[in-house]
């Protein structure tokens, strides 16, 4: 055997002697011999931003049916709106005599009915006091719903409206089930929802004198199926009633919202009127009275006014914070109630002639600047034009509004 030392045995007496990390290397380095370094570790992708939902189109509610075009509240002027592409009908309703729920602004039919031309019901003429005002006429809580059938409506404003007039003496006053049928009817038809937009009118004046218009209401709505399903908001520019109604419905009906209106900013509502409640409109609209609105309330229907105020020169101003505020508190924006004709267009938006005059472009340069003060929603007797609003601003990527019907 040779007494030279092998050359693994020389190696394993020097790797001896070498300090423990220079082992380590050298180790390290023999067995990466022959081998690829690895490859880099590919860089991390950036998370995935979940995509923004597109907020929904405001809605075109037709106020009183399609009223710049047919007499309002009239079941023409609802299907109208409808074929006009209105998102909702609305209809206010009152009493009769015998407690049926029936379409009208107000329960004195004077102005809006054929009424006073029938001697029949001459003696029905009363003097009352309707939510502290006096007035004189007709009143539909004197009325059964068969007299009332009798009855046809007139055009209300016949001097702004003069073409409505060949309307009159030929339509019935519906009462709201018929209103809810229309609805229901139009949209198997169209194969799209029509929802109702329903307003109480006087809720405390009524539930005084033993005709509560709330449950009433809730009945009618429960026993149809269309208002089981569809978009209902019901609205007040009360308080307490929608405040009971809220307790009422709790968690049952969830396709059901309520909105509480918003008169002038001087004005108040009638219920706190009755109650002693010192407070106004202007009060509501604070972004404390608006947080109290939201514990009853899903939204605001406020006059446009305190959306977008006029100068002193009956232009358009700049919007206020009104819409953000009741976002903030969580309550859509459904202002009122936008007209085509000069006499109600802000005094920029006005086209050549007198108050009667239509005036389409002047409606639908208000409308996009309500939508471009970020509402959810408005109400308009031309339901036509609103469309065209809606769907120009959303075409244009403004004014798409985010509503929660």
């Amino acid at each position: 055997m040779s007494r030279t030392p092998s050359i693994r045995s020389g190696m394993r007496r020097r790797l001896f002697l070498l300090p423990g990390a220079c082992v380590a290397a050298l180790l390290t380095s023999c067995a990466m011999v022959g081998q690829q370094p690895a490859p880099p570790a590919p860089a991390a992708e950036p998370a995935a931003t979940a995509p923004v939902p597109a907020k929904p189109k405001a809605l075109v509610i037709g106020h009183r049916g399609a009223s710049a075009l047919r007499p309002e509240h009239t079941l023409a002027a609802y299907a109208k709106a409808i074929e006009d592409g209105a998102d909702l009908i609305e209809p206010d309703v009152v009493m009769t005599r015998d407690g049926v729920l029936v379409a009208r602004h107000e329960n004195e039919i004077g102005g809006t009915t054929n009424v006073s031309a029938l001697k029949q019901f001459a003696s029905r003429k009363r003097i009352k006091v309707i939510d502290g005002k006096r007035l004189e006429g007709w009143f539909t809580e004197d009325f059964t719903l068969a007299e009332l059938k009798t009855l046809r409506a007139r055009e209300r404003i016949p001097t702004l409206r003069p073409s409505n007039t060949e309307y009159d003496d030929r339509l019935e006053i519906p009462t709201l089930d018929e209103v809810l049928r229309l609805a229901a009817d139009a949209s198997k038809r169209s194969g799209r929802t029509v929802g109702v937009y329903i307003e109480t009118k006087h809720s405390s004046y009524f539930r005084g004198i033993g005709l509560p218009l709330e449950e009433a209401l809730l009945r009618a709505l429960r026993a149809n199926v269309h208002a089981r399903q569809a978009p209902v908001y019901l609205q007040s520019f009360e308080t307490a009633n929608l405040r009971m109604l809220r307790q009422q419905i709790g968690k049952s009906m969830p396709n059901v919202k309520l909105v509480q209106l918003i008169g002038g900013a001087r004005s108040k509502p009638a219920d706190w009127v009755l109650a002693g409640d010192t407070r106004t409109y202007a009060d509501m609209v604070t972004p404390l009275g608006l947080r109290e609105v939201a514990t009853y309330a899903d939204g605001i229907g406020p006059e446009r006014g305190h959306v977008l105020p006029r100068n002193a020169a009956g232009a358009i101003g700049k919007p206020t914070a009104l819409v953000a505020n009741a976002h903030a508190a969580g309550l859509v924006v459904h202002p009122y109630t936008l007209r085509p004709e000069n006499a109600f267009l802000p005094k920029n938006l006005r086209g050549p002639g007198p108050e009667d005059k239509r005036h389409p472009a002047g409606m639908i340069a208000e409308a996009r600047a309500l939508l471009d003060a970020g509402v959810d929603g408005f109400f308009t007797d031309d339901p036509a034009l609103g469309r065209r609003a809606v769907d120009g601003a959303a075409a244009s990527g403004k004014g798409a509004s985010s509503a929660a019907r």
